[in-house]
This record gives structure tokens, sequence and C-alpha cells, in this order.
């Protein structure tokens, strides 16, 4: 074997490391709720359906492969993403998987059941018209997870109580309503509750790894021009 193949064979062993590292459909889940905010171990494994130890099981592999981060707080253990690329594969997986899975669209079909998406599909119209007033842009996650990161001139009302807070929101403009991401169901939901009240609800299928992708990418844009 020469010197060149044994280099290369290392170098694709490296990357074949870090793929299987994500190649489980919790490992991949995971990932998600951490681009929404850190989380404990314990919060991981609630919000994943998974027992502790198996959540555990998954972190270290992660972990490992130094796909997430984890810090001691007082009792618990504090997980967090170990860098944005992260985010950014996780979006480019779902880009590629919707291309090219027919199954994945059906069951995106599914979860997304009534709720039509904004018509205005690109993120820069939908901040501006939310700086404007226009629209209001309604957060449904948990409120820890929007402390940690949203959209600019979000409002957050976590789903288990929009519709006992329904009366905060203007009948008079639309609803845009987000979540997690394309995976999540509660935008669907809350789009189906405020149409039953009358509302002009819609889902975003943006989410938190969306925002980290963008965010990485606007700073690889920066370092490449030298500004």
């Amino acid at each position: 074997m020469t010197p060149q193949r044994i280099i290369k064979d290392s170098l694709y062993g490296q990357l074949a490391r870090l793929t299987k590292s994500v190649a489980h459909p919790k490992r991949l889940e995971l990932i998600d709720l951490l681009c929404q905010s850190p989380k404990s171990v314990e919060q991981l494994a609630e919000q994943s359906g998974v027992g502790m130890t198996l959540a555990s099981a998954h972190l270290k592999e992660l972990r490992q492969a130094h796909i997430v981060d984890a810090q001691k707080q007082g009792r618990h253990v504090i997980y967090r993403l170990a860098c944005p690329q992260t985010a950014s594969l996780l979006v480019m997986l779902r880009s590629i998987a919707a291309d090219c899975l027919l199954e994945l669209q059906d069951a995106l079909d599914k979860v997304n059941g009534s709720a039509e998406p904004w018509v205005q599909t690109d993120g820069p119209t939908l901040l501006r018209k939310a700086k404007r007033g226009e629209v209001t842009v309604l957060d449904v996650r948990p409120a820890q997870e929007f402390e940690a990161r949203h959209l600019p001139h979000a409002r957050n009302i976590p789903i288990a109580e929009l519709a006992k807070r329904l009366r905060e929101l203007p009948k008079s403009k639309p609803v845009i309503a987000y979540c997690r991401g394309p995976y999540c169901l509660w935008s669907a939901e809350a789009v189906t509750l405020l149409k039953a009240s009358g509302y002009r609800a819609y889902s975003w299928p943006e989410g938190g790894a969306n925002w980290i992708a963008n965010d990485a990418e606007a700073a690889r844009e920066k370092t490449a021009s030298g500004s």
C-alpha cells in the first residue's frame, strides 16, 4: 500500500466516522433539539421520546465525534452544539432528502396538514413585514428556546398556552407561526387553531438549525471578503 493510499484511507475514515455518528434518527433529532437551545440530558431524553440511558448513549456518540459539547452545571450536564457547521449539515441533509425521497415529502405533507405556508417565502421579506408591523410572527416553542434564539420581532406563546392566550394576537393582520423547523408539528397545530378562531394564519418552515446555518454562512462570507 502506497503512502498516498494510506493517507487517503485515513482521511475518508475520519469522514466516515463523522457521518456514522449522525447516522441514526434519534441522534439527528438530538442535534435538531440542540439547535434550539442548550439542554440537559433530562430535557433531551424527554423531548426526543427516549429513556435517559439511551439518550445518554446517543449523546456519548455525538460527543466522541465532536458534534456536541457538554458542561456540568450544578447537578445537571448541559449539552450544546460544538460548532455551527453541525446545523449547516442538518439543513443540507434535510434539503437533499426533501429533493430525493418521495417518502419524506409524503411525511412532510402529513405533518403540515392544512397549514398553508407563508406565500412570500423568503426570510428577508418576512422580517421586513414584521418590522413594519404588517404581520405577527409567532414563535410557539418553549420559552427557554425562544430566549436562546428567535426571529427578530417575533413574540412567544408556547403551543401549550396558545388556546388560552389567543386574545393577545390581533386579528387585523396575518399570523406567521413557526416552531423548531420543518419536522416539528407545533406550527401546523398553531395554524389550525388560529384559523378555527378566525385568524389569517400561515406556517413558516425554518427553525434554529436554519438560523445557525445562515449565521455561519454569513461569517464565512465576511471572512472570505476580508471585511
